[in-house]
């Protein structure tokens, strides 16, 4: 498994690339997210999509053009080849706004990493969205503002939360009622884990 990150930038609205890729790291322009990279000073190593949002098939030695007609979305193609070239950190950048089907369609993608045991982080405008199951996620002393939690499982069963405002302890989340939100950061270390179960964990960007 390679050891840096592979991002992926989508035709979603663009809140920022706040990331200079090292040569271990892998970068992926998505459709349009291929423009946003060429506007940003960023080399792709990879161009993926069906280019319907580019509306032309772009000039670069790596490209895999998709049929219209897939199950998979453009984004989900693109971290499938993430996965294939042994990476198991992934940053998404440009995958929410516009369209809130694809949008959801990428938060489904956090829980599918982190389902087979990878971490993906979906950057949003003010927030990021990443999925643990089964293990804990820690975040450090700095961090402020709120921090919400929500089941991606029908049931998530022990669930703790520790050095938040609003504590838990082995407790059962679900995915119909949204115990866990709006919660927040205290200025300590602070602990999210689930014993069983795939959890959306969703907290401020920067």
């Amino acid at each position: 498994m390679k050891s840096g990150v592979c991002y992926v930038v989508g035709a979603g609205d663009n809140y920022g690339l706040d990331f200079v890729p090292k040569a271990e790291d892998f970068v992926i322009g998505v459709d349009g997210g291929f423009q946003v990279l060429k506007d940003r000073g960023i080399t792709a190593n990879l161009v993926i999509g069906d280019f319907d949002s580019l509306e032309v098939i772009p000039e670069h030695p790596n490209v895999i053009r998709l049929n219209t007609k897939k199950d998979d979305t453009d984004m989900w193609a693109a971290v499938r080849e993430g996965m294939g070239a042994g990476y198991e950190i992934f940053h998404i950048y440009c995958g929410t706004g516009g369209r809130m089907d694809h949008t959801i369609a990428n938060i489904q993608l956090m829980a599918e990493l982190a389902q087979g045991g990878r971490q993906g982080y979906l950057m949003d405008r003010d927030c990021v969205m990443t999925a643990i199951t089964n293990r804990a996620i820690t975040f450090p002393k700095h961090l402020k503002g709120y921090v919400s939690v929500f089941s991606l499982s029908e049931k998530s069963k022990g669930v703790n939360l520790k050095g938040l405002k609003y504590e838990l302890n082995n407790a059962v989340l679900t995915n119909t009622y949204p115990l866990g939100v709006s919660n927040e950061f205290t200025g300590e270390e602070s602990v999210i884990s689930v014993k069983c179960g795939t959890l959306l964990i969703v907290f401020p960007r920067g």
